[in-house]
């Protein structure tokens, strides 16, 4: 019996409210492809390789309501917090900023750089990343290291370039 392979890429991982797009985003960058998606109920763990020296172990949490008290369990050696929000929602914004600044509020995520996905910023009613910003109050975060960036999970737009600045970030520690 050999030793089970355990991944040393760096842990990252994706929060964000139900339906904001994590796990259509986790497929498209683990498959290339888009999966039909149900509620996540618990979580979904896969392995991005960037290039042959680049790597990150990705873990989608569901983001129900009832799931967000558990993840906390998913937080220690979290080098990176990758928090999705859907630009085509605005009316959710206020909770899922109440979801964020509560999670970062972890001491285990002290010094963890952040990146917010605005997800789904190719629909035509989608806010722009400023307006995002504001309203996640991310300037607030000025001692964290974060960064914001649109993209499309179910086109695959943006996802290469934000994991990319993610591993930037993680270098740069």
């Amino acid at each position: 019996m050999g030793q089970a392979h355990v991944s040393h890429a760096p842990k990252v991982v994706l929060m964000g409210l139900d339906s904001s797009g994590k796990t259509t985003l986790l497929a498209h960058l683990l498959r290339g492809q888009v999966a039909d998606t149900s509620p996540t109920i618990g979580f979904n763990v896969g392995t991005l390789n960037l290039d042959k020296n680049l790597s990150l172990t990705l873990w989608d949490v569901g983001g129900q309501k009832g799931m967000r008290p558990n993840w906390t369990f998913y937080l220690d050696d979290c080098k990176a917090l990758v928090f999705v929000v859907d630009s085509n929602d605005p009316g959710r914004l206020p909770e899922a900023q109440n979801a964020l600044k509560k999670v970062l509020s972890d001491e285990r995520l002290r010094d963890v750089p952040l990146m917010v996905l605005a997800n789904k910023n190719d629909l035509p009613s989608a806010l722009s990343i400023e307006e995002i910003s504001t309203q996640l109050n991310l300037p607030s975060y000025s001692k964290r290291s974060w960064e914001i960036q649109a993209c499309s999970a179910l086109k695959g737009l943006g996802l290469q370039q934000a994991f990319l600045s993610v591993c930037t970030m993680i270098k740069k520690g």
